[in-house]
């Protein structure tokens, strides 16, 4: 074992207890003095980023780790393989600098929770926090201490298989959700117990990809991007996220991780981020490939000097960076500098004091029964009562039978979700079993009734060793519904689980089409002819062409990827144990020719609320299916009393407002108060509306509520497309509040100058 460094040593005796965080100038003081001692070859190894049992690992990497010639790993998640390389790290590297182990801990790590689009649809900032903060428990007991989360791309385009794991269309749900994220994940502090340092990603526009096409190019206008793209990421900045990702895609041309507006004039220079930025996995290299750099070597100094500074995966930093250098392309203060912000992020992290995980502690942390409950807590929460017509739900819990049909009805691991592979070994409840477990002296049957398949696979089925059943032949797919319609005549009510296999959904899970897959539009209407009072639950991650449910069928819950604990859930609300009360984060479009459709868009010449209006399709309406902000619940709510303090407010200053929110129904239940507003006059034109506040609450029968908000300079100013800058304009307002993006009760008010 060589000595350490008496540098180190010196700047260990003044490092605070682990519980207390580690101040950021004494961060960077250590993180320099530790620097001035390092070659550039480990330099350079700080900024390199692999792989570890999963994809192009190099051949030794015990070898890389010894020589200081790596920094971090990702996919680690054994915390005997994380102590075995971090002893190697500490005790034989040069200047004993801790590995930092990664991993997409994107809605839990063994625990697996709902999705994210799932936990937005929540719309509850504190439940997603808490939800967060589980899995950080999880993932640090296992040593891991970087998650590659949150995903905070707004996306508009439900044929993006990434929506999944964002909140949705909309910047201000959106900008609440990332901070809470951040919150969970890091904890007061970066090097808080029990948490991580989180990653926002992507950075930026991924969300907005042509045709709604992974991976392909954003082109996104200056007024989107600063009043809409950007502001999740600001948001993160703003809570003391630790990292931030370099997105894939070209962003008007120039990819993300080789965009210096973006990674520098942006993030560095307007917004003052001190964290790191690491690339997407082998995007760095994949400068070439863009046709953006001309070799290697240009890519590695083209996203260097950019502003990236860890290169995930493809080793183009480790093989070009020292060339460059040599020949005075890259300069040793640009890798000094991306040195000493990652090396300020394992000092924060507590790693150098405390490199290793208790391997017994590992299964006690992931046997905790209340995290379990918070996963079925946020299932209920998340869940989204999309029709009810004449209360069919809930269920009777006396039934005498039950037909439970669809591909999804008895999949375990449909009901995760995409980035669940590091879930518990046993397999989650199907919702099958959950109703069986609800319902034990009732006659329940069961038949998929249809199968379904991607068309091209998945990039995970090979790097994961997934295999699929033997596709059905013609004459079986035709016994099979069959079979499922006649489950359906013979029973008093059916339970059809239809939806998207969690592999159609994700990355690379971009779809052409919204309408359901495979044959279970065929399946859903010959289920509905047998005449049975029948419930149609969707998993999914995105909204799906629901068209002819929505008028044929009478009881309709979305649940999205529920997780570990959604079966029980899902049983929970349908037969009235839990209430639904979740909104949709995203508009659900009635087909994909009405992509895009988002509630915040502008005015034409021809509104929609002109007698003649032509801003249309002869073939189709243009209002969605479900508006954004809508869903039902078991009872019901009504607002008044929409209050403003003022009528008249400068530019700049505060207008405060109060509504009254009140559960009609005879059953306790949680309204989401949604307040927008909309700028009728300006240098640019306004969106119809904007959501510019929200609040979920509970109220019991009979119960109201007044709820109060406050709308300042940040709530109405508005990057301007004329100005070229921010604007507070004087002009009158309009202010909305209800349940929904299409909510009635409305105020004025005027902005003066």
């Amino acid at each position: 074992m060589k000595p350490r460094p008496v540098a180190a040593l010196v700047f260990l005796a003044l490092v605070p207890a682990a519980a207390q965080p580690i101040p950021e100038a004494q961060a960077d003081q250590r993180a320099r003095a530790l620097l001035a001692q390092m070659t550039l070859p480990e330099k350079i190894g700080q900024l390199s980023q692999l792989f570890y049992g999963i994809g192009p690992t190099p051949s030794d990497p015990i070898e890389l780790v010894r020589s200081g010639s790596v920094g971090s790993f990702l996919f680690v998640t054994d915390p005997a393989t994380t102590n075995r390389l971090q002893h190697i790290a500490v005790e034989q590297s040069p200047h004993h600098i801790p590995l930092l182990f990664g991993f997409d801990v994107v809605h839990g790590f063994h625990t697996i929770f709902p999705v994210p689009l799932a936990l937005a649809a929540s719309w509850d900032p504190a439940l997603i926090r808490a939800v967060q903060s589980l899995a950080a428990r999880e993932a640090a007991a296992v040593g891991v201490r970087w998650t590659f989360a949150p995903m905070v791309d707004i996306a508009r385009d439900p044929r993006w298989g990434r929506i999944v794991e964002g909140a949705g269309e909309d910047p201000v749900l959106g900008s609440a959700i990332a901070r809470a994220q951040v919150q969970g994940f890091q904890g007061p502090y970066i090097g808080a117990p029990d948490h991580v340092i989180a990653c926002v990603k992507h950075f930026a526009g991924y969300g907005a990809a042509d045709g709604g096409r992974d991976y392909d190019s954003s082109y996104i206008p200056d007024t989107l991007l600063w009043n809409v793209y950007l502001r999740p990421f600001e948001a993160a900045v703003q809570a003391g996220v630790g990292t931030l990702m370099s997105a894939y895609m070209d962003l008007n041309d120039v990819p993300a991780t080789g965009n210096r507006f973006l990674l520098d004039d942006v993030l560095r220079k307007t917004w003052g981020f001190r964290g790191f930025v690491v690339s997407d996995a082998f995007s760095v290299r994949d400068l070439a490939t863009h046709g953006f750099a001309r070799d290697p070597a240009d890519a590695a100094l083209r996203a260097l000097t950019a502003g990236v500074d860890m290169d995930m995966g493809s080793m183009t930093f480790a093989r070009q960076l020292p060339a460059l250098v040599q020949q005075n392309r890259v300069s040793r203060d640009r890798i000094d500098e991306a040195v000493r912000l990652i090396l300020i992020a394992k000092i924060r992290l507590g790693l150098f004091e405390h490199p290793f995980v208790d391997e017994a502690r590992a299964p006690q942390v992931f046997n905790d029964p209340a995290t379990r409950r918070q996963a079925r807590l946020a299932a209920a929460r998340s869940a989204v009562l999309l029709r009810n017509e004449h209360s069919a739900l809930p269920l009777n819990p006396n039934l005498a039978s039950l037909a439970v049909l669809g591909p999804l009805a008895d999949s375990s691991s449909d009901i995760l979700g995409s980035w669940s592979f590091a879930g518990a070994s046993a397999p989650a409840q199907t919702i099958l079993q959950a109703l069986r477990a609800r319902l034990p002296n009732a006659r329940i049957d069961y038949a998929p009734g249809v199968q379904l398949r991607r068309r091209f696979p998945s990039m995970f089925d090979a790097l994961f060793g997934i295999k699929h059943p033997t596709p059905w032949s013609p004459a079986q797919a035709r016994t099979e519904l069959d079979r499922a319609v006649s489950l359906a005549r013979a029973a008093s009510t059916v339970v059809l689980v239809l939806g998207e296999a969690q592999e159609m959904s994700g990355e690379t899970g971009s779809r052409s089409s919204l309408d359901l897959p495979g044959d279970q539009e065929k399946l859903l209407e010959a289920v509905a002819a047998a005449g049975k009072p029948t419930v149609l639950v969707v998993l999914a991650g995105r909204p799906l062409n629901l068209s002819w449910a929505s008028a044929h069928i009478p009881a309709i819950l979305d649940v999205w990827y529920p997780g570990v604990e959604g079966a029980s859930a899902t049983a929970d609300l349908l037969f009235g144990d839990a209430v639904p009360g979740g909104k949709l984060p995203v508009t659900f479009p009635r087909s994909a020719g009405q992509i895009p459709v988002y509630y915040a868009h502008n005015l034409t010449h021809e509104p929609e609320t002109a007698l003649d209006f032509t801003s249309r399709y002869q073939d189709e309406l243009t209002s969605p299916l479900y508006p954004f902000g809508y869903g039902l619940s078991y009872t019901t709510f009504s607002f008044s009393h929409l209050r403003l303090d003022k009528p008249a407010v400068p530019a700049g200053s505060t207008i405060i407002g109060s509504v009254d929110v009140a559960n009609t129904g005879s059953r306790p239940g949680d309204e989401v108060v949604q307040i927008y507003v909309h700028q009728r006059s300006g240098s640019a034109s306004r969106p119809v509306r904007e959501l510019k506040f929200f609040e979920r609450v509970s109220l019991a029968p009979g119960e109201s509520k007044t709820v109060r908000f406050s709308l300042g300079r940040s709530d109405l100013a508005y990057w301007s497309s004329a100005t070229r800058s921010w604007v507070n304009e004087p002009s009158a307002f309009d202010l909305w509040a209800g349940a929904d993006s299409n909510a009635p009760l409305h105020a004025t008010f005027d902005v003066t100058p």
